[in-house]
């Protein structure tokens, strides 16, 4: 049986993206090298090769790209490499760099191997994207001077800097800007020994009195995403300080769950409602996207992006061609 929540208003509590207000305060818990980085073993294994090879033959790193879902490190882990390399970075992102203007002003103050970060690299305009081409290979643009019949082209030469993109959706990214990069690298979830590692130093970071069994269950119920474990610890602090003195115990952690109305599994209220539409009115599907959100009233790329890498990973649904379908744990989750 599911249990009843005593407050599902959580639009936020398991949203991977970002929170305006969190944004400082998240800064402040993001590790600066690779030795305080917790996870993705094999990911940070393989860059602490490439940075030392790059180095010792004195070469700007290969670009990178980073993809996976929302939250799991990608911006922390282009600063790190910058760190690493003792270069300055240049963070934006996609939506951002509308203009050529606007790329070749960034491009041209570069020192030679720094780092060039752009999030949400997907969503590039395409006459950026194409900009980035020759300086992502040969380090030059080409500038249009003038208009008219008096218009010229100027090449500009660039210093061998690394651009390292971000994206949660690798697919929408055109083949030839997937193909310059060096290095592409996939962010998988976090198991809980993991997530239990980074909640235990987030609260030493902010001081917080927590139970290693209340970092457990926090880090058992975050779907898999640093970010939402942090932001479940910092609602867990309030409760903790209001109701036990500041200590984070196992019932205080049980009961913001609770509040927040985020269950065993990890599921908020809209996983539930999106798996009951799923199982009850859609008889376990196949089912469009498009008519799932309208069922559920809410936007179809949110429920793409936000909730079903999550739902998948479990086995609640499948995503086929013809549609998304109910998995055997959905159905018995409503038993």
């Amino acid at each position: 049986m599911i249990k009843s929540f005593k407050d599902t208003n959580n639009d936020s509590a398991t949203n991977p993206n970002k929170i305006k207000e969190e944004v400082t305060e998240e800064f402040s818990l993001r590790p600066q090298n690779f030795k305080d980085f917790i996870g993705q073993n094999e990911i940070i294994s393989n860059l602490k090769v490439y940075i030392k090879a790059a180095q010792k033959r004195e070469e700007s790193l290969d670009h990178i790209l980073l993809f996976g879902p929302p939250g799991l490190g990608k911006t922390t882990l282009a600063r790190i490499i910058a760190n690493e390399m003792n270069v300055n970075i240049k963070v934006t992102s996609g939506p951002i760099l509308d203009k050529p203007g606007d790329l070749a002003g960034i491009l041209t103050n570069f020192s030679d191997f720094d780092i060039f970060f752009i999030d949400e690299i997907h969503r590039l305009s395409s006459i950026v994207e194409e900009y980035l081409y020759s300086a992502m290979e040969d380090y030059y643009i080409d500038i249009m001077i003038d208009k008219g019949p008096n218009a010229r082209s100027v090449q500009l030469n660039l210093n061998h800097f690394t651009l390292i993109g971000a994206t949660t959706r690798l697919g929408n990214l055109t083949s030839p800007m997937r193909d310059r990069f060096g290095m592409i690298l996939r962010l998988d979830f976090y198991d809980i020994i993991d997530l239990e590692k980074i909640i235990l130093r987030s609260a030493q970071l902010l001081n917080i009195d927590i139970t290693k069994n209340s970092a457990k269950e926090i880090a058992t119920r975050s779907r898999g995403t640093p970010r939402i474990a942090n932001r479940i610890l910092k609602r867990s602090r309030d409760f903790a300080e209001i109701h036990n003195n500041g200590e984070i115990s196992i019932d205080i952690a049980n009961e913001t769950l609770n509040r927040l109305g985020i269950d065993i599994n990890g599921l908020d209220d809209m996983d539930r409602r999106i798996l009951k539409s799923l199982v009850e009115n859609f008889k376990g599907g196949p089912v469009g996207l498009d008519s799932l959100a309208i069922a559920i009233s809410e936007d179809a790329k949110t429920i793409e992006e936000v909730y079903e890498p999550y739902l998948i990973k479990e086995g609640f649904i499948q995503r086929t061609p013809r549609g998304r379908i109910a998995q055997k744990k959905a159905i018995e989750y409503f038993i």
